[in-house]
Formats: C-alpha cells, structure tokens, sequence
C-alpha cells in the first residue's frame, strides 16, 4: 500500500523540496490575503498545520477502513471535505469553550481553514500517492509547516517591502504576486532531490 520513501523524508520533502504551496500551488487565497503581518501569518499557519496534520491521519483512515472495504471510493471527496469541516468545527468549539482569548485572536482564521484547499491537496495526495497512515501524518504535519513557513516569508518580505521604493505600477498587489513568484522559485531550486511519488 505504501510507498518506500521514509515517512521523516517525506515530512521534510513536504516542507521544502515538495511544499504544498509553492510547489503545487494550493492555499494561495489566503496565503496572499493574511500574510500581511508577520503574527496573523503565524496563527493562521500554526492552526493550518495542527488541521492539517490531523485531517491527513483521519482521512487516511476513513478512505482505507471504510470507503475501500465498503467499495464507495467514489464518495471520497465529499467524505473528505466533510472530514475536514467537522474537525475544525470540533476544534473551533473546544478552543471556544476552554480558550476564550485563544478563540478571539483564531477566530477569523478558523474558518479559512476549512476552505483552504491546501488541506483538501494534502488528502489527495496521500491517497494518490498511497501512503500508509504514518506517511500521511508526517506529510499532513509537514506540508502544514511548510505553508507556514511560506506564509510566514512572505509577511516578513512584505512588511519589510512596505517602505521600500516600488516602482508605482507595482505598488500592492503587484509586488506582492512577484515575491511570490520569486520565493515559488527559490522552493522550486530543491525540487527533484526527493521523488514524492
């Protein structure tokens, strides 16, 4: 069922060398909309990353415990959007109920996550590709720090691009979709090192 690649290769394949973002392009929305400050990145990232990481093992076992043996394979992308919404549901209500302050500051992320289609990539992925359930929690944890670090560059670049001088056809969302080209190429320099697939 699995590949032969490691799942601790596959975790830092998924940061660097295949990252979910820059490399796939997946969860550009509000990659390009929250990486204005360098902490909303942060937040974003690290709830993107806990939901990721999480969704990536639930997912595996519901496609290979109950969509394979039961023969409804072709029931798999509603199955995992439905995966994907419940768990941040879930987690939105407990961080609300034992984490009121936390709930305030995630708040407008929470939701985010449940549309960003980086989540519903990496699920994808791990089925195409057929990885065993400890492959897919390390390229769910992986590929979500991978978009935070993406995430959490392009903040720092942004801010520090803020004052700097633009040429004026540039000014906003210009620079902001060149930089985020130039950093799709730095990533895409380590592509080809490790084969996912």
């Amino acid at each position: 069922m699995g590949t032969p690649v490691s799942p601790g290769v596959i975790f830092f394949a998924a940061i660097f060398t295949n990252n979910i973002l820059l490399s796939n392009f997946l969860g550009t929305c509000s990659f390009l909309a929250i990486s204005r400050e360098i902490r909303s990145s942060l937040g974003l990232g690290a709830a993107v990353t806990f939901v990721m990481a999480a969704t990536a093992g639930l997912n595996h076992l519901v496609y290979y415990k109950l969509l394979v043996p039961f023969d409804l394979v072709h029931l798999r992308y509603i199955v995992i959007i439905v995966v994907i919404a419940a768990f941040v549901q879930l987690v939105e209500m407990l961080i609300e109920r034992y984490s009121p302050a936390l709930h305030v500051v995630l708040g407008v992320f929470l939701p985010l996550i449940t549309v960003n289609c980086a989540i519903f990539g990496v699920a994808l992925f791990l089925i195409i590709r057929e990885y065993s359930f400890l492959q897919a929690v390390a390229y769910g944890f992986g590929g979500g720090l991978g978009w935070t670090l993406a995430i959490a560059a392009l903040a720092g670049i942004r801010q520090k691009t803020k004052n700097a001088p633009v040429p004026k056809g540039l000014v906003g969302p210009g620079i902001t979709l060149v930089t985020a080209g130039l950093m799709a190429l730095s990533f895409m320099a380590f592509s080809g090192m490790v084969q996912m697939q």
